[in-house]
């Protein structure tokens, strides 16, 4: 809010490269939150894959939170005007391997009860193969 008031204030005084300096900065701002939550969803994504492939089942939690990551991601990535996205696959499969060791630190908390810590948990599941995986829901429940 502080920064559409001092955005006013510069249009108002006629400040017009320091009001365009602002916006420029306003939208990068709008862009890394996106980028984080994008990021945070697929770190759910990738947690819930990596229970499904260490337990070698699945539960309807686990499906439907599967699920909703991918639809967040996929409304996230969106953008509203360009009709465009924010991160192309290349970009989004990055941010995916990156969340992964998060995702692998979180699940080996949950899978069999935290029998296993995150190295071994993460010898137990191919990393290629959940990313895979995970880019495959994206892209598949977006064709729906």
């Amino acid at each position: 809010m502080e920064e559409l008031i001092a955005l006013r204030e510069l249009l108002q005084k006629g400040n017009v490269s320091n009001a365009l300096l602002m916006i420029d900065e306003m939208e990068e701002m709008s862009k890394k939150d996106i980028l984080n939550k994008i990021r945070s969803y697929g770190i759910i994504l990738l947690l819930h894959l990596i229970k499904q492939k260490a337990e070698n089942r699945t539960t309807r939690s686990w499906d439907v939170s599967i699920r909703n990551s991918v639809l967040e991601i996929q409304d996230l990535n969106a953008r509203p005007y360009s009709k465009g996205n924010y991160l192309s696959d290349q970009e989004l499969r990055e941010s995916l391997e990156s969340g992964f060791r998060q995702a692998i630190n979180q699940a080996s908390l949950e899978v069999n009860e935290g029998q296993y810590d995150a190295r071994e948990l993460q010898e137990m599941v191919d990393k290629q193969q959940i990313c895979d995986r995970a880019m495959i829901a994206i892209s598949s429940l977006s064709d729906n």
